[in-house]
């Protein structure tokens, strides 16, 4: 990643609590290779996924088909997923997407925007998004409506 992701990314995350922390875990994208079809780059792409997670997650796959969630709703949601006391994994899948097994085990699908963005932006989006809803929960002056 470009160091303005990593950058970006952890100025959001350092910002959050111990009890809403951000954990980036990267999974490297499969080798493509001409003789094989997408299906199988994403299929190992989310064994690998899959092996990443524990079985206790509650897995939120983020998908263009999945709901899409105000500041407010994605506060709401933090606050649910903070009283069900487990980790909370969210799943972004690699160039082609997420595997069928990784959906599946999905237990909600959240979409960003129906707009494609690329993975560094997804990093960045997704950390201030998280940061921003945090900061309607606790009444954070970050967030003004």
């Amino acid at each position: 990643m470009p160091s303005w992701v990593e950058t970006a990314f952890n100025a959001y995350a350092q910002r959050l609590p111990r009890d809403c922390c951000l954990e980036l875990i990267e999974i490297s994208a499969a080798k493509r290779t001409r003789n094989q079809l997408a299906d199988k780059w994403m299929q190992k792409e989310g064994e690998l996924i899959l092996k990443a997670i524990d079985l206790s997650d509650w897995v939120v796959a983020l998908d263009v088909e999945g709901q899409n969630w105000s500041t407010a709703k994605l506060a709401s949601q933090i606050t649910k997923w903070q009283s069900m006391g487990s980790n909370i994994a969210l799943l972004v899948g690699g160039p082609d997407g997420l595997s069928a097994e990784c959906l599946a085990r999905a237990s909600q699908r959240w979409s960003l925007s129906a707009l494609t963005f690329p993975h560094p932006m997804v990093r960045v989006v997704l950390s201030e998004a998280i940061y921003r809803a945090w900061s309607v929960t606790v009444n954070h002056p970050y967030h003004r409506e």
